[in-house]
């Protein structure tokens, strides 16, 4: 006889990956003068697209430690927002078809994505916002993609 009647056998967990957005004005050397903020600290940028629009950019980030870059961009007063996003591995082969036949599928819509710089293990990810993000994880999920957080962005071992 079952101790808990009413339990789930298994909780679904969606694993993100944080995101800052850094606005800056459109003045030479301002995407410079971010990158140097974390000159000297133990922040790593993992993952970056830069969105230039009228008279502004918008800096997107994937770091590690996250905690740590948020702390060092608020105290230099730039300006931020947080976003959660999936970053996901691409299989060898077609992979960014699988990936985006896998959303399709799930009827989930890709807003924006970009490539990582650093390579956790050893392949390709990609980093997704979505409009629906646990549909998206869950989706990747079945289909067996490997998606990842913000604790397998972490330095991987020495080679």
């Amino acid at each position: 006889m079952a101790t808990n009647p009413f339990g789930t056998s298994e909780t679904f967990y969606s694993p993100l990956v944080r995101q800052i957005s850094v606005f800056l004005e459109d003045r030479v050397g301002a995407l410079m003068r971010l990158f140097q903020a974390f000159e000297g600290s133990s922040v790593r940028v993992a993952g970056m697209s830069v969105v230039h629009a009228l008279d502004c950019a918008i800096i997107r980030l994937i770091c590690d430690p996250h905690d740590k870059a948020m702390e060092i961009l608020h105290s230099r007063h730039f300006p931020t927002s947080e976003t959660e996003l999936l970053v996901v591995e691409v299989p060898e082969g077609h992979g960014l078809l699988s990936i985006c036949s896998a959303l399709l599928a799930g009827e989930v819509n890709i807003d924006y994505a970009y490539p990582l710089l650093v390579r956790p293990t050893g392949r390709a990810a990609l980093a997704i916002h979505t409009d629906g993000i646990d549909t998206a994880a869950q989706v990747l999920r079945s289909r067996k993609f490997q998606v990842m957080s913000e604790d397998d962005l972490g330095p991987g071992p020495v080679r």
